[in-house]
């Protein structure tokens, strides 16, 4: 009796020993792949692989996978904030230098009224393009973030083209260029007016500062079954065809043309515009001859009478 309760006794003993071994081994396997998720490593499979355990390390797998992607994604917003950070200020640069000189050229001198005049012009210039630049880049943000909604609805697309053309036309005026427009039927496309017409200024300015003086720039309406598409043509400088995807990237400008006043906005944030409204844009381009910018806008669904 007593030799079969020592028996019992260790056996009670090598199970629980057993258990206990099972739990630290167990307990160990986890603190290893706890420490695979804080180091970034990639966690291997045990040998077990049924069973509560090998659950765990699947789940933990997951949480892993999780956690390296929001990393990945927080280093990737860094990077994109200093690329901002960078380019904006970049962009500032410029005309505040202008403005310093034009400033102390008009505190330091004693200037004639004509003199005087034009200083005054050319300090408001570089103060619209300030005003304009930080606009945009508000603009830009606030479109990518989705802070900004604005309606989209059916709108006649003849005086979305002519809001656009009255705000340009000035500068067209100035710099002897034509302006031609085909014949067309107006019809209700899918757009927002005032944010559209923002776009096709965009494309009217590029046409402008790109084309000789006594250029021209023509608009085309071609209607199709789903989509209608403005173009804006000029017989302009044209674009490099390794660049015709580069130009609708943020902030990007030709070395050729960094001599020329602008700031790599305006296609970026007329791109952003159409992803709301469900179009989008392209361009064909031959260099020296001029560009076709293409404006895509759904059609608007007739209504059929029953």
């Amino acid at each position: 009796m007593a030799v079969n309760l020592v028996l019992l006794a260790l056996l009670c003993a090598a199970v629980g020993y057993g258990i206990f071994d099972s739990k630290r081994r167990t307990y160990r396997s986890i603190d290893r792949m706890l420490d695979c998720v804080l180091s970034r490593e990639e966690i291997e499979y045990s040998d077990v692989r049924e069973g509560e355990l090998s659950s765990l390390v699947n789940k933990i797998r997951r949480i892993q996978e999780v956690l390296e992607k929001q990393v990945q994604s927080a280093e990737e917003e860094k990077e994109q904030v200093k690329g901002i950070v960078s380019n904006l200020s970049h962009q500032l640069k410029t005309p505040l230098a202008n403005l310093s000189v034009y400033t102390d050229i008009l505190a330091g001198q004693e200037l004639e009224e004509e003199r005087k005049a034009i200083m005054c012009e050319k300090i408001k210039r570089q103060i619209d393009k300030l005003d304009w630049i930080i606009g945009s880049l508000a603009k830009m943000v606030k479109l990518e973030q989705n802070v900004i909604v604005f309606e989209v609805e059916g709108h006649p697309i003849r005086d979305t083209i002519h809001d656009a053309i009255d705000t340009v036309y000035e500068k067209i005026e100035k710099k002897g260029i034509r302006i031609e427009s085909e014949p067309y039927e107006d019809c209700l496309l899918y757009h927002n007016r005032k944010w559209t017409a923002e776009v096709f200024v965009n494309l009217l300015e590029n046409a402008v500062k790109y084309t000789d003086r006594g250029g021209t720039i023509q608009i085309r309406v071609n209607p199709y079954e789903m989509y209608t598409e403005i173009q804006i043509a000029d017989n302009g400088r044209g674009i490099h065809k390794e660049e015709t995807t580069q130009i609708f990237h943020r902030f990007y400008r030709s070395p050729e043309v960094e001599n020329i006043e602008g700031s790599g906005i305006g296609l970026y944030l007329s791109g952003l515009i159409l992803e709301k409204e469900k179009g989008y844009m392209t361009v064909k381009s031959v260099y020296g001859e001029g560009s076709c910018f293409s404006v895509f806008l759904q059609n608007c669904k007739k209504e059929t009478s029953p």
